[in-house]
């Protein structure tokens, strides 16, 4: 069954961090989720005032963070002791779990800066584990190329089609999440299975696309949130078309959010607010 457009959460431009400008659809309220999809930010600026003050320390508790770099570059630090560069077409993959004090600062003062931010809920047996993340470089992520100039980046999950299997380097994560970068020519056809106890959306950050079947255009810039079904199928325009496909196992468990704390209960919630105010994130 081919997956219909079933609602779209445009992206709101607002700010984060010390000033960072962005486009932010899912998380924009806090009911506008979707399970175990938390929030979906596009930050995406040639202008350094937009982005150069960065996201200075910070604390998380209870998801994972997920930054994908298009283009640019941001230092990753962490009170752990933990630091990375986040580069062009790079990725990092970071579980809060119990708790972590980070920052995000660019490392350049001019040119453009693009990417992503996701944060993807942690089971409540799982909020509590020790923090960690992965630095995944460009050259680490698998590309598929076809012969109709389709290009797939395979950041989780797997792309299979009749020649090949590709596996993306995030592995062994409960939500067992999907994370696709795509790009098609123009009027180039795609499919992708997806599995139908996955919830999942598409986000165009470039280029036109009309998606289901029948086939409607989708809107850029919006989280295009996907009905129940087990295939992706969709069309680029005249242009070309690049979006992110999105994809994992809902958790159906309650969620109680106090800005970057994200918990099953209000009680868990005054916890993590005391044991940051005590510092004892400062303990892995």
């Amino acid at each position: 069954m081919i997956r219909n457009i079933q609602t779209v959460i445009p992206g709101i431009a607002t700010s984060d961090g010390a000033g960072v400008k962005l486009r932010r659809s899912l998380g924009g309220q806090q009911q506008v989720r979707l399970d175990p999809f938390l929030m979906l930010d596009e930050f995406s600026s040639n202008d350094p005032n937009d982005y150069v003050a960065g996201f200075p320390p910070h604390p998380h508790r209870g998801f994972e963070t997920v930054t994908y770099m298009l283009e640019g570059h941001m230092l990753h630090e962490d009170h752990l002791g933990n630091q990375g560069h986040l580069k062009t077409g790079g990725v990092q993959w970071m579980t809060a779990g119990r708790g972590i004090i980070h920052s995000e600062m660019p490392q350049q003062v001019s040119g453009a800066m693009r990417g992503f931010q996701l944060w993807i809920n942690l089971p409540a047996k799982e909020k509590m584990k020790p923090a960690g993340y992965q630095d995944i470089q460009e050259e680490n992520i698998p590309k598929v190329s076809l012969e109709d100039g389709t290009y797939v980046k395979v950041i989780a999950g797997t792309y299979r089609d009749d020649n090949q299997t590709i596996t993306g380097p995030i592995q062994g994560i409960s939500t067992a999440p999907v994370f696709l970068d795509v790009h098609l020519p123009s009027n180039t056809d795609f499919e992708y299975p997806l599995a139908k106890e996955l919830n999942a959306f598409v986000y165009i950050y470039e280029g036109a696309l009309e998606i289901g079947s029948p086939l409607k255009a989708a809107p850029k810039q919006a989280a295009i949130v996907l009905d129940e079904g087990d295939q992706l199928k969709a069309k680029a325009g005249a242009d070309g078309a690049r979006f992110i496909v999105l994809a994992a196992l809902p958790l159906h468990e309650p969620i109680v959010q106090y800005g970057p704390f994200v918990m099953n209960t209000r009680a868990e919630i005054e916890q993590a607010i005391d044991d940051y105010q005590n510092n004892r994130f400062a303990v892995s």
